[in-house]
């Protein structure tokens, strides 16, 4: 009785800084999924190409995977609080470029810095997390930046269609908040603590364990399609349902970003006690019949239509991100868990940007439509591909 009295006072104690970086964390990646709505109105705005949309999508994950490479340790020898708020004045400097940005060039530079304040954000808020609680840290983890880019996204959205100063005041609100974090950060308690070796914490370290070389080799056509799906979704989407539908209404295109992120976070959740491998069945499938049904809409030019395959490719993108690291992150030791997790990282966040800047050429040479219906058979055989290899992996070495 007295354990568990003393557990939840511990968890209503405010010097429990679990909630403060849940939300934290959440509004940096709704931050992220801001510009997304805005990415067709930019093209009307500044005659910007859906070539060049794509690449000012694709710095910033390149810019988040360096952070993650170079700094994504870093937390564990200064602490967490001062880089977490190192990270936030970075983002503040990132809502101030996009608020003054009068171009193309203002909006990568406001990317690349926007990049690299997340990527050292979502490892030093997420150890943070798990420091307080290992379990509950994790689970916010996966679910917080899901959450997080849906309410960013749907807001974003809301605000271009009825507040004021469409290509400004998203931004000028998203400062405030991380005013107020950055200010709010220090009356949380330090969850980390300090420790020698910041220099050599900055060299990347990419080492993948001998047990999870075939297992990751099995995951990646998985993996690298539920991140080309993600890719897609963010950088073309609401020009794509402009194209396709006529309608025009900014909601409309953020509405069916959001459909997927909140149907991916609400996966995570309720899957997360079934085995990776189930999840990945269960992932492809579902993934499968989403894009099949958003092929179906944007050829019957139905948003409805659309927003239902997005929710069901929603929860395939969810469960396939949650059954892949499933897979391989138990095979690692403690000390090759940030190896292994680099490689992985590695290799999404270059999933999720390449193939969205081909799109964007794509896009501009064979319109919206057919660029989906290319994406669409692609991502569908690659994640077909990948779950075969698994199945017959599993069978072999069920006879052996």
């Amino acid at each position: 009785m007295f354990s568990v009295r003393k557990s939840r006072e511990t968890a209503a104690s405010p010097k429990n800084p679990i909630a403060f970086h849940a939300v934290t964390l959440a509004t940096f990646f709704g931050a992220s999924a801001a510009p997304t709505p805005l990415y067709r109105i930019y093209e009307e705005s500044f005659a910007v190409s859906p070539v060049l949309i794509t690449v000012i999508f694709a710095v910033y994950a390149f810019a988040l995977l360096a952070a993650l490479l170079i700094a994504g340790s870093i937390s564990d020898h200064l602490g967490r609080k001062p880089v977490i708020f190192g990270a936030l004045t970075m983002e503040i400097a990132a809502m101030a470029l996009f608020t003054v940005a009068s171009g193309p060039g203002w909006l990568i530079a406001a990317r690349i810095v926007q990049g690299l304040a997340t990527g050292i954000a979502g490892a030093s808020i997420g150890a943070a997390l798990v420091d307080v609680d290992r379990v509950k840290g994790q689970l916010v983890n996966s679910i917080a930046p899901l959450s997080g880019m849906a309410v960013g996204a749907v807001g974003t959205s809301a605000l271009i269609q009825y507040g004021p100063f469409p290509l400004h005041f998203v931004y000028g609100l998203l400062l405030a908040a991380f005013v107020v974090q950055a200010l709010a950060i220090w009356l949380t308690a330090e969850t980390g603590g300090t420790r020698p070796g910041v220099i050599g914490s900055l060299k990347p370290r990419i080492a993948i364990p001998a047990q999870a070389k075939r297992p990751l080799a099995l995951v990646t056509p998985i993996n690298i399609a539920n991140w080309t799906l993600g890719g897609f979704y963010l950088s073309l989407v609401p020009s794509l349902v402009v194209s396709t539908t006529g309608s025009r209404a900014p909601l409309t295109g953020g509405a069916v970003v959001t459909a997927l992120m909140l149907s991916g976070a609400a996966a995570v959740f309720l899957r997360r006690a079934k085995s990776p491998r189930a999840n990945l069945t269960f992932g492809v499938s579902a993934t499968t019949l989403g894009i099949l049904t958003v092929v179906a809409g944007v050829h019957l030019t139905s948003v409805p239509v659309l927003i239902l395959g997005t929710l069901f490719t929603g929860i395939g993108f969810g469960t396939n991100f949650l059954g892949s690291v499933g897979i391989i992150l138990p095979l690692a030791k403690p000390d090759e868990r940030a190896g292994l997790l680099s490689a992985f990282y590695i290799q999404s966040y270059l999933a999720f940007s390449l193939p969205a800047i081909l799109a964007g050429f794509l896009a501009k040479s064979l319109g919206y439509a057919l660029t989906t219906d290319i994406y669409a058979t692609a991502i569908i055989l690659v994640s077909l591909a990948g779950l075969m290899a698994v199945r017959a992996e599993r069978a072999k070495t069920a006879v052996a």
